[in-house]
């Protein structure tokens, strides 16, 4: 009978040598639960089912089938460092799917953030069924599930949106690391050799920038959420805030202002920037980010990102904010 209670003389994997060990354990455990059959993962290049897969690989290789689904939301350059860790590196029998114009037709027009979410799950469990039906001889599913998602939302990984597939696909769980917190996956995931970017990858919303495009999805302020996003990252990773600030990101919100470019008058969006930290993302701080650098940082998205000739940055804590806007 399975448990769904971390063993209280388990200790916390803080060190290489106890990763090493977990591993060795697991992928014992894997075997013997899985043999020779196939099993399913829904890879979304997040931490928690980055170190599944790299585990699963380890165990029972081909016999991993992954789903990267690419809804059109995911930051910039996400979807080709998933292809190229899992399928180029690491030889996993991946499948991709570009599934970035059927999640965007569906959204279209719908403002509200409650209906974006929803969208968004009930789309990405229609297209990975769809996959899953394609497959012959998947007994088994893999999840991300860590020890505070068994704490706060049960056993089923919600965000993987796996709990509301088809029952008539009875498929078995695996959750290697449901015993595990965060802060023990990414020190089991660099044990596992996976690269720095994505192990201590920032939290990341389950529908991804389709909450920091504020109101109705566009295209257009998509592309200038993706590319101003890309930039910040960039900048904070030179400046050696990367690793040191908990959460940084940009919204676009659906208005627009008057402004100058290129000496003429110009009506267009502004980019708002949010740097926070946390301990438990319960409250929040503002960093303390140097005014030259988001001097810099404004250069460089209202030259770079077309429709934008604005920046903003966020001075509100939680409370009376939240972390993401929407």
């Amino acid at each position: 009978m399975q448990t769904n209670k971390r063993p209280e003389n388990m200790e916390r994997i803080t060190t290489t040598a106890q990763a090493e060990a977990f591993i060795a354990q697991q992928l014992d455990a894997l075997r013997a639960q899985i043999g020779d059959k196939k099993v399913l993962l829904a890879l979304s290049g997040g931490v928690d089912s980055s170190v599944v897969a790299a585990l699963l690989i380890k165990a029972v290789g081909k016999q991993l089938v992954c789903v990267h689904v690419n809804h059109g939301l995911l930051r910039k350059g996400e979807p080709e460092q998933v292809v190229k860790v899992f399928r180029d590196e690491m030889d996993a029998n991946l499948i991709y799917v570009d599934a970035g114009d059927r999640f965007l037709d569906k959204l279209a027009g719908v403002s509200e953030p409650e209906q974006k979410r929803k969208i968004i799950g009930a789309e990405f469990i229609r297209v990975f069924e769809e996959e899953a039906r394609k497959l012959e001889g998947i007994e088994f599913l893999a999840q991300g599930t860590i020890y505070p998602d068994i704490l706060e939302s049960g056993p089923v990984k919600a965000h993987h949106n796996v709990g509301g597939l088809p029952e008539d696909l009875k498929f078995e769980l695996v959750e290697p690391l449901k015993f595990l917190f965060k802060d023990e996956v990414r020190v089991v995931g660099k044990a596992l050799g996976l690269p720095d970017n994505m192990v201590y990858r920032q939290p990341f919303p389950g529908p991804g920038l389709g909450v920091r495009c504020l109101g109705a999805i566009t295209r257009d302020r998509l592309e200038a959420v993706r590319e101003s996003d890309a930039i910040l990252r960039e900048e904070f990773s030179k400046n050696g805030l990367e690793g040191k600030v908990w959460q940084y990101f940009t919204v676009v919100p659906d208005f627009k202002s008057t402004g100058v470019k290129d000496g003429k008058r110009s009506f267009d969006w502004p980019v708002i920037l949010r740097a926070v930290n946390t301990r438990d993302a319960m409250t929040a701080t503002v960093e303390n980010v140097p005014f030259s650098l988001l001097q810099h940082i404004t250069q460089r998205i209202t030259s770079e990102v077309p429709g934008v000739n604005r920046v903003l940055f966020d001075l509100t804590p939680k409370p009376t904010g939240t972390i993401e806007w929407e």
